[in-house]
């Protein structure tokens, strides 16, 4: 394929969702008014108070439940995972924290700064990123850090989601490590900084902007991606390039990246500091109704695993094999055994593990059992390498993060 028509190709999907976005508001705001008058028919019920939501089609996006309009928040359907271990681009969550957001990127004209505390600035288009780096690629999941949040008990506030705001993709980039040996750290850098391209509407509302130590950002699996299941990342996914920080919940992967800074202390920025803050515990919780009394920026995923072929009330035949599949996914140790159980945790059996797809990835597993007639409450629980596990008791934190529990679903045997 030569250089014109690789330009066209990706040029054509962004001229086509700027005209689609501009349809449906984006581009001015996101009027509540045509995304209604665009809004799908059906709808979908999450199982929680007020859990009635939309299914909406955004441009480059099949129907998702949408959770809010301004920023978009965009949930996949739980039963897209059981469709395969990859999440389709079409099928993938979208999350913003700025109403002001990108409809159209010029892939030719776009540029990525690299300056702070580095011996050589660096100005790095998207060709520059294809071109003079080695690519790496995995599969790794991107985990909203709110995700779940609707089943938290007492409720708390913020995006009240069901289990859709997760995703599985392979991604490929450039490792930042890479760009950061080129630019040259100093001695005295401390910290980086991520900002990208969405921005506030109002001045006095903060930048969206993260901060990371320089350690952390110097891992080989750090990457800015240009690619996502072998094609460019949809707009609302973060194109032209976003940062992947295996792992790492998902309000550390800056979108639609513009500017990387290296500082020399910690950045106090709003959305590290007061927003996106956990206990500072080990299971980064407290009891409701108390004060956390120590914090820290939320970081690593914790273990998890979800029955993902059946949904709660759903009713299988009784005496019959049944086979049960389901994902299970941790922070990059590895999931090594899942246990399912059919009577309410009171014994468990073994499931099968899938193939290894990496370790950041979703591991699929799967079993069969034989139900007797009745209602079988199934539940299912993972280990990763280190031990990691999931408790029997949702844990709680006022700001509804990490939930980490052994997940349930509820069936009749008929």
């Amino acid at each position: 394929m030569s250089d014109r028509e690789r330009k066209n190709r990706s040029a054509l999907p962004r001229r086509d969702f700027l005209q689609k976005a501009a349809a449906i508001g984006i581009a001015g705001g996101l009027g509540t008014s045509v995304l209604d008058a665009l809004a799908a028919e059906p709808t979908a019920t999450l199982p929680f108070a007020n859990g009635e939501r939309e299914l909406v089609k955004y441009p480059e996006k099949r129907p998702l439940l949408r959770l809010s309009t301004r920023p978009p928040q965009l949930e996949t359907p739980f039963e897209i995972f059981n469709e395969g271990i990859i999440t389709p681009n079409d099928a993938f969550f979208v999350r913003y924290h700025l109403a002001n957001i990108p409809a159209s990127v010029d892939p030719d004209t776009y540029r990525i700064k690299i300056g702070g505390l580095v011996d050589t600035p660096l100005e790095l288009s998207l060709n520059d990123l294809k071109t003079q780096f080695e690519p790496i690629e995995y599969i790794a999941v991107n985990q909203c850090s709110g995700n779940s949040r609707g089943f938290f008990e007492p409720r708390v506030t913020g995006g009240q989601a069901g289990n859709g705001l997760m995703g599985n993709a392979k991604w490929r980039g450039v490792p930042l490590r890479k760009i950061l040996e080129k630019a040259g750290l100093q001695a005295n850098a401390v910290q980086v900084t991520f900002n990208g391209l969405d921005g506030p509407v109002l001045p006095a509302t903060p930048d969206f902007v993260k901060a990371f130590n320089v350690d952390d950002m110097m891992a080989d699996d750090v990457m800015l991606a240009y690619s996502m299941n072998g094609e460019d990342l949809p707009m609302l996914n973060g194109y032209p390039v976003r940062l992947i920080v295996p792992g790492w919940y998902g309000t550390n992967w800056v979108k639609h990246v513009s500017d990387i800074t290296v500082i020399d202390k910690v950045f106090n920025g709003f959305w590290m500091n007061p927003a996106y803050r956990i206990p500072n515990n080990p299971c980064a919780c407290v009891e409701p109704g108390t004060a956390v009394k120590s914090s820290v920026p939320i970081n690593r995923f914790d273990v998890r695993s979800f029955v993902t072929s059946l949904q709660s009330g759903a009713t299988v035949k009784a005496g019959r094999e049944t086979v049960v599949r389901g994902i299970a996914f941790d922070a990059g140790f590895g999931i090594t055994d899942v246990a399912l159980s059919t009577d309410g945790g009171r014994t468990w059996r073994a499931a099968t593990l899938g193939k290894d797809m990496g370790k950041y990835s979703f591991r699929e597993w799967k079993t069969s059992v034989k139900l007797s007639a009745g209602m079988h409450d199934i539940m299912v629980r993972a280990v990763n390498r280190i031990g990691q596990s999931q408790p029997t008791r949702p844990l709680w934190n006022p700001t509804g993060y990490m939930r980490n529990v052994v997940e349930s679903v509820q069936v009749k045997a008929v």
